[in-house]
């Protein structure tokens, strides 16, 4: 399972949440943890970048953040990100220098590295998005099944419980995910990879591929 692995997926340089991967194997294994540690994080933030806004809200004074942006704890908006008119960030949310998080997007108990962009009506649940990751207008990922059982991570060399009932999207580093996309529960895409618009993404892509529909997946040249 070493495609799953968050040193595989990620470069943890490109984060401020960095220490909440210390010790894990898998990525969504961090997801009952963000709170907490956005929490802990937070009070030890420099107070000449950062200003606390309200209950467990930092947000970076080079952020941008409009005044119809609804923004709830506990999170941190790093440093030059932006935060579009109408965005519902939920709670329990990081998102990263630089990262854009547009109009009427959705946010909940994420994960958002430097450069991600969610710019346009999308909805990132229980998911982490790596480095200059990028999400089409009004793709989405869905974070729970249908029968609201447990979400297992599968790949063809096999699963892995997690033992969560919610669970979004693991997308590596410099993914891009083409518009009006639903990520399945627990789907995870390697880096640099692409997915067709209007596409319906399930388990496991390999990195550096290009998924045009469930069994026609092709590696790039």
């Amino acid at each position: 399972m070493e495609h799953f692995k968050i040193q595989n997926l990620y470069d943890l340089t490109e984060t401020i949440a960095a220490d909440l991967f210390e010790g894990l194997t898998y990525p969504w294994e961090a997801l009952p943890k963000i709170s907490a540690f956005i929490v802990a994080l937070g009070e030890a933030l420099p107070a000449d970048k950062f200003e606390k806004r309200g209950d467990n809200v930092w947000i970076a004074k080079s952020a941008k953040v409009f005044d119809s942006a609804y923004i709830n704890g506990p999170c941190i908006i790093d440093e030059d990100a932006e935060v579009r008119q109408c965005a519902f960030i939920r709670g329990n949310a990081i998102v990263g220098k630089g990262a854009v998080v547009g109009n009427s997007t959705e946010l909940k108990n994420v994960v958002l590295f430097n450069k991600v962009q969610v710019p346009h009506y999308n909805y990132v649940g229980d998911s982490i998005l790596g480095f200059r990751s990028h999400m089409g207008a009004g793709s989405i990922t869905s974070n729970v099944k249908s029968d609201k059982t447990l979400v297992v991570m599968k790949s063809p060399e096999g699963c892995i419980e997690t033992g969560l009932k919610k669970v979004g999207a693991m997308l590596g580093d410099n993914v891009e995910v083409g518009c009006n996309s639903v990520l399945n529960p627990g789907t995870v895409i390697g880096r640099e990879s692409n997915v067709y618009p209007l596409s319906c993404v399930r388990g496991y892509v390999n990195a550096h591929s290009i998924y045009k529909k469930q069994d026609d997946i092709v590696s790039k040249n």
